[in-house]
Order: structure tokens, then sequence, then C-alpha cells
């Protein structure tokens, strides 16, 4: 929990940033070209870290790119099916999530759509405790409703405040927002297991989710790409290390904490990046979002004790 708390917060100011920069400096760009392109560009800020931390060259494999090719391929040997299943779930699930929650704003407004897909630390409590075994003191279950509560409040406009949940039960987008949830939940616990049960290192999970998600996204990419210009390619590799930063403090996150502790304090992403709308851009109901950044605190300080 030590360890893990301080990567979750500081992935949160990460994330948040950088969906801060994306509403800012990349609209024009096709979202899954767009994923595609940042996460290449998060791979090449990342692999040398990946080289520099893990042994593509063991013993007896002789040295230089030989040696590493030898290493590279005696690890695929030896790769454990299970470790396989898990990244490509997760990948597959992370990837679903985002194209899920594409088609919700597609036939919704985003405004309906957005809170009801922040609800994903409620699919991950249930999930971890039946499939995992996890035990958490009431006081974290506490915590892990009002951070929940404070991601969604930061999504919310002034209306009812419970209609976007109501109105779940007969709209399309509202359902597949929720779907889009549940799929980011099952993300969730697939890094848990990758991480604690499998113990895939964090440094080599790193690139092998961004690759994944990456390869998955890919045909739509292809389908609709991305024209970059010149001019933005210092934008795509800036983003590009938030990317690879964000991900190295989830992946630390989720080595140390249970999926449902670490979820819904990385997942306050949304009010970090709100309430910078709200001072940079003066955007509205920044009064809300105050008052979410306040319940995101409180929660978060109730799983800390």
């Amino acid at each position: 929990m030590d360890a893990g708390l301080p990567a979750a917060i500081g992935a949160a100011l990460v994330w948040g940033t950088y969906i801060f920069v994306l509403k800012r400096s990349f609209s024009g760009y096709p979202p899954a070209g767009l994923t595609v392109l940042l996460n290449a560009a998060a791979l090449a800020w990342f692999l040398p870290v990946t080289a520099a931390t893990i042994d593509f060259a063991p013993a007896g494999s002789g040295s230089g790119l030989a040696g590493v090719a030898a290493g590279v391929l005696q690890a695929v040997a030896t790769v454990d099916p299970a470790a396989v299943g898990v990244v490509a779930l997760t990948a597959s699930a992370t990837a679903a999530a985002f194209v899920l929650f594409l088609k919700a704003i597609e036939g919704g407004d985003v405004s309906y759509v957005t809170p009801i897909n922040k609800v994903i630390p409620m699919f991950v409590l249930p999930l971890e405790v039946l499939l995992l075994g996890e035990v958490l003191a009431p006081i974290q279950v506490a915590g892990v409703v009002v951070a929940t509560a404070a991601v969604y409040v930061a999504n919310y406009e002034p209306g009812s405040l419970l209609a976007p949940l109501y109105g779940a039960v007969r709209s399309r987008p509202a359902q597949l927002a929720l779907l889009s949830a549940a799929c980011y939940a099952v993300g969730d616990l697939g890094k848990r297991v990758a991480l604690q049960e499998l113990a895939i290192p964090g440094t080599l999970w790193v690139p092998l989710l961004l690759a994944g998600a990456g390869l998955i996204l890919l045909p739509a990419a292809v389908r609709n790409p991305a024209s970059v210009t010149r001019g933005d390619l210092p934008k795509f590799l800036a983003a590009g290390g938030l990317v690879a930063l964000g991900e190295y403090l989830t992946t630390v996150a989720f080595a140390a904490l249970p999926a449902s502790v670490a979820s819904p304090v990385i997942n306050t992403q949304a009010i970090v990046a709100v309430v910078l709308g709200g001072i940079i851009l003066g955007e509205r109901y920044f009064r809300i979002r105050l008052v979410a950044a306040l319940l995101a605190v409180v929660g978060v300080t109730m799983i800390a004790l």
C-alpha cells in the first residue's frame, strides 16, 4: 500500500494531464489512429527502459545481437501460456472498452454517457472480491464508493443527478457506456493478475500492453488513418512520454495494490482533467468540478486509512 498509493495518485495526475492535452491539441485526429500513434510514441520512450532492466540474453546465449536473439527465442520457448492469455485478455478488454465508448458517444451526448462510463471501480470491486478473494476493510470499501462518486460528479452537468443511470435501462448509448466500463474493469483485473499473481515484470508489462492494444486497434486505424503534420511531431512525442509515464505508474500501482483500490484512485484522472479545463480554458460548471475534487480527496484518504 505504501508504494502503490503514491504511484496511483501520480498516475491519476499524469493521465488527467494527458486527457487535457488530448482535448486541447489532438481534437482533429481519428481516435483509433491517434491511439495507435501515441502508443507507438510511448513504446519509443519506454523500450530503452525495458532493454535496460530485462535480461534478454541469459547466461550461455552469447553476446551482441546474436545473444539477444537467442535470449528472446529462449524466453518465447519457456513462456507461460497463462501469462499470454492474461496479456491478450487485458489488451483486448481495454481496446474493446475504448471502441464501445466511442460508439456510445456517437449515439448519445458526451455529457450523458461519460458519467456512466466512469463507474469502472464499481465493477472492479465485486469482481475482485468474487473471483480473486480480495478482502478490504469497510473504510476502504466506503472510500472506493466515495472516489467513484467523485469521478461521476466530475463528469456530471446540471440536471437530474441520476438521470444517466435511470436512462441506462432503455438508452442504447448508455448501455454501451456501461458495457465499456465493465470491459475497462476486466482490463484492470487483468493488470492485477498479471503483475501480482503471474509476477510479470512491470518494465516488460508496459510495452506488452501498449503494443497489444495498438495491434488490436490497428485495423481501425488503417481504415481511417491519421495524417500527422511535421509540426505535430513534437506534440506526439510529448504526449507519448505522458502515456509511457502514466502506464508505468499505473503498473507500479497495480503491482502493489488490490485492483479495487488502484482503479478508483487512478480513475480520478477525470477530475484532474476537468479541473484543468476549468482553470485554463474557463470551461463550465467549475464549482461542480471542485466538489468532485474534494470528494476524490476524501475517498482516497479513506482508502489509505
